[in-house]
């Protein structure tokens, strides 16, 4: 860890729903100005779905109007070949995501630097490849993930993707956080077939060893929290909105996940059109009463877990309507400054 901490901090999932790049950065950097997300932008194009923003180079991909897939009846031997030398070499310029699927990151870029400003980091995230791969299928509609090789390929192409969007972020901040998107740890189990737990680390741990600096995962769901908290992430962002509570029956992961200088994104700022019925008033003490019963399961002071914690949206809002989706982003820099002059300032 360096010297950065949380202390409640507004920090955004991501996605935003306009079409104008520019008009997503001036609303990011209105109410995170010091903790921006470079903002994906999924109704301005195809290509800047979260599973669409990160596909381009993987071996045999087929990339129609509104379809991905991957073509297995390829000889898929030369391409795989590139990925692991790109893998093997570091070469990150082989991974650059194509500036078409990824406007908000260029329009982010020159926001800042049109105001002269370094926020205090940046923030990026990428698809984790237990998504990715069961969402991508091949020609025959059988997702990608069940093939040992491809499952692996998944892995280390989405490992260089997050090492390349890391590199881009650090040139506009000092700190960046990168957090890997594994919606799909919501069906995670037991009897999840293609892949048992280790083997589902595992290539986790290949995505996050691709991040030099901050790393999480974002869920948004109601999961199994031990397995993301057994692995190498320093920040747990969560739909606490309406999962806050699943929290508490994983105490001694989530106790040796702060114990280690964790942190936590509260998405306590509903990600619906539910948001229009709240205010701060109604959603601080519904926070506050979170933190506190978490820091009494793990025994940690409060105040100590607040320092320790973002303030978020539930989830991405780029599904949102526009007025919907400011009301969120207002609601959580107004929530991150009321809690930090009621809990913070004074202690």
């Amino acid at each position: 860890m360096s010297e950065f901490c949380p202390n409640l901090a507004p920090l955004s999932i991501g996605s935003l729903p306009y079409t104008d790049p520019g008009q997503a950065c001036r609303l990011m950097l209105e109410y995170c100005p010091e903790t921006p997300a470079w903002p994906q932008l999924p109704k301005r194009a195809f290509g800047e779905d979260v599973y669409v923003q990160f596909s381009g180079g993987f071996p045999g991909l087929v990339r129609e109007e509104q379809r991905i897939y991957v073509d297995t009846r390829q000889e898929l031997g030369p391409a795989l070949e590139q990925l692991y030398v790109a893998y093997l070499t570091h070469d990150l310029d082989w991974a650059a995501v194509a500036p078409q699927d990824a406007a908000g990151l260029k329009a982010l870029a020159q926001a800042l630097q049109g105001q002269g400003h370094r926020p205090q980091l940046v923030k990026g995230q990428v698809i984790g490849p237990l998504s990715w791969g069961l969402m991508i299928p091949d020609q025959e509609g059988r997702p990608i993930l069940h093939d040992e090789m491809l499952a692996d390929a998944v892995a280390k192409h989405l490992h260089l993707k997050a090492a390349w969007q890391e590199r881009e972020l650090r040139k506009l901040a000092p700190r960046t956080i990168i957090l890997v998107d594994v919606p799909h740890l919501r069906s995670f189990g037991p009897d999840f077939a293609p892949l048992n737990r280790e083997r589902a680390l595992a290539l986790l741990e290949e995505v996050l060893a691709g991040i030099e600096g901050f790393k999480g995962m974002h869920c948004c769901g109601d999961i199994d929290w031990s397995l993301p908290l057994e692995a190498s992430i320093d920040v747990l962002s969560l739909d606490a909105y309406d999962f806050g509570n699943s929290l508490l029956k994983y105490v001694e992961p989530v106790r040796a996940f702060l114990k280690r200088g964790g942190w936590i994104a509260w998405g306590i700022v509903p990600a619906s059109t539910e948001v229009r019925r709240h205010s701060v008033d109604t959603l601080l003490p519904r926070l506050v009463e979170l933190v506190q019963a978490l820091a009494r399961e793990v025994d940690t002071p409060f105040h100590e877990l607040l320092r320790a914690s973002f303030v978020a949206p539930a989830c991405g809002l780029g599904g949102l309507d526009i007025a919907s989706a400011v009301r969120a982003m207002y609601l959580t820099a107004e929530l991150s400054k009321a809690m930090r002059a009621r809990y913070l300032e004074s202690s």
